[in-house]
């Protein structure tokens, strides 16, 4: 899969994610996003609904923080809006679901992840290891020692 010109939904618009577009912008990419509210000084179109962002992306990127309302926020729903050829890229803890992610994976119904973190660190599921659609990468943030 190609970046260029494919369709980018990014699930918090903060400080991480404002990074993430600077660098989207470059590959010719169509952004959205999905914030708590519309950031008027945004240009992009803004999605209420995660779901509905899902729908209109090719690539979700998922970077919010993890409040009580975010635990989970990517969940079956948002992956079936994905369809087959969706790629979710993940770099908060405990906001997907990663039972239902490694079962859209392991059934093909999900075109591939990126995934930073996990939700039981330092358990990554067994089943991902054995997939040619996924790459892991160590969690490595200001915090992490």
């Amino acid at each position: 899969m190609l970046l260029g010109g494919k369709r980018v939904g990014i699930v918090g618009l903060g400080s991480i994610g404002g990074e993430i577009v600077k660098r989207l912008e470059s590959f010719g990419c169509a952004i959205a996003y999905n914030s708590r509210r519309k950031k008027p000084s945004v240009p992009f179109p803004w999605y209420k609904t995660v779901y509905d962002l899902a729908i209109n992306s090719d690539v979700l990127i998922v970077c919010c923080a993890l409040i009580e309302e975010t635990r989970h926020i990517v969940n079956k729903d948002v992956m079936v809006a994905l369809e087959k050829e969706g790629v979710i890229i993940n770099v908060g803890r405990a906001l997907i679901n990663d039972k239902e992610l490694v079962q859209f994976l392991m059934r093909g119904e999900l075109g591939g992840a990126g995934l930073d973190v996990f939700e039981n660190e330092p358990d990554v599921p067994e089943e991902l290891f054995s997939l040619n659609n996924i790459v892991l990468s160590p969690h490595c943030a200001v915090a992490t020692p």
